[in-house]
């Protein structure tokens, strides 16, 4: 079809990454505005296997598919600590650009790649796509509509499901805090996101971090390697409206809540549940009741708005961030999360992190 966005994958492996799972399913449904073209690894060789595996042109080096007159859109979907030079390099090349939360490796980094894309002028999506969710826009509608009238305060637990005391070796990086990875970085950022979308701005927020594992256990050799990276998180403080705000992460899972998150109000209370603390990428369910209702009832989106999307709701979230990319790039709008809203999000992390240093 005439006038697709050609993208190109830096990051891309045959059958086993985040890339694999949630954006090729994502772009699937949207063929009518993208058409993949090609990948770059880490060598030659892996670009090439991806490339065969799906079709696609290989590319030799990063360098070679930013510069191509074949790519439109180049999605970097690598580790963290990667995220920054492979995106300085698209930008610089005036490509778009799609690229995997968090943007940088702290909040440094990300105000750097911010200014950079606002100067070339083009359009620079943060993946943070629980702000995509069916279900987190349905949210922000009822609360925008007074389904708990005046918010007066909100609580949320989540488990990380990384970051206790066992791991492969593949995402052992995630537990050293250098690689801007962590439980906080990851899954709580994901999930303040959306909760930023949903109830405003934040305010005021104090926070501890805590250990309860100083070494995680590599599964594939028994090897007992050091842990930087929190297991404990909480944070308490206020939203930008004044409503009370408590949260707590906890690495791993457990037998009991993995993901509640709570909002009450003068006129309702909604509940909002899932079986893991990565609001990104798990099915959300909502439950409200207001006035004189006094159990909880399902307050889900319209069923007929899953049609015809992935069944995977991490691949269902980022065809969400897609589809309004697409009209950001054709149309000059700017509805697609972007690297300054990314940069507010680092500052709030940053804020927590600062805070939870002091103590």
């Amino acid at each position: 079809m005439a006038n697709r966005i050609k993208v190109g994958f830096i990051g891309l492996n045959p059958d086993s990454n985040w890339a694999f799972n949630a954006h090729l399913p994502a772009l699937k449904t949207l063929t009518d505005d993208f058409e993949i073209v090609g990948v770059a690894n880490s060598t030659p060789e892996s670009g090439r296997r991806t490339a065969e595996a799906h079709g696609l042109t290989a590319f030799d080096t990063p360098a070679d598919l930013v510069t191509s007159d074949q790519i439109d859109l180049v999605v970097v979907t690598v580790k963290v600590p990667y995220h920054f030079e492979l995106v300085s390099l698209a930008l610089n090349a005036g490509k778009h650009v799609y690229c995997e939360w968090p943007l940088g490796n702290g909040l440094i980094e990300a105000r750097k790649l911010a200014a950079l894309a606002e100067e070339k002028g083009v359009v620079a999506v943060a993946g943070t796509q629980a702000r995509a969710a069916l279900e987190v826009e349905h949210l922000k509608t009822l609360i925008a509509d007074g389904y708990v009238g005046r918010v007066l305060s909100t609580s949320l637990i989540g488990s990380g499901g990384n970051w206790a005391n066992t791991t492969s070796a593949a995402l052992y990086y995630l537990f050293d805090k250098a690689n801007g990875g962590t439980m906080e970085d990851i899954p709580m950022g994901h999930t303040l996101a959306a909760v930023r979308d949903v109830l405003g701005d934040f305010g005021p927020l104090n926070a501890t971090k805590t250990f309860n594992y100083d070494t995680v256990t590599v599964t594939d050799t028994g090897e007992e390697r050091p842990k930087t990276a929190p297991d404990q998180v909480m944070v308490q403080g206020q939203m930008a409206s004044g409503a009370a705000l408590s949260l707590h992460y906890r690495g791993g899972t457990n037998r009991g809540t993995n993901f509640l998150w709570e909002i009450n109000g003068t006129e309702g209370d909604i509940q909002v549940t899932a079986g893991l603390g990565h609001a990104q990428m798990v099915q959300l369910t909502i439950k409200g009741a207001r006035g004189d209702e006094t159990e909880l009832t399902e307050q889900m989106p319209d069923a007929s708005l899953y049609d015809g999307k992935p069944d995977f709701p991490g691949a269902r979230n980022v065809a969400g961030v897609y589809a309004r990319m697409a009209n950001d790039i054709r149309s000059g709008s700017r509805t697609a999360p972007s690297f300054a809203d990314a940069v507010g999000l680092h500052e709030v992390l940053d804020q927590i992190d600062r805070s939870a240093s002091k103590a």
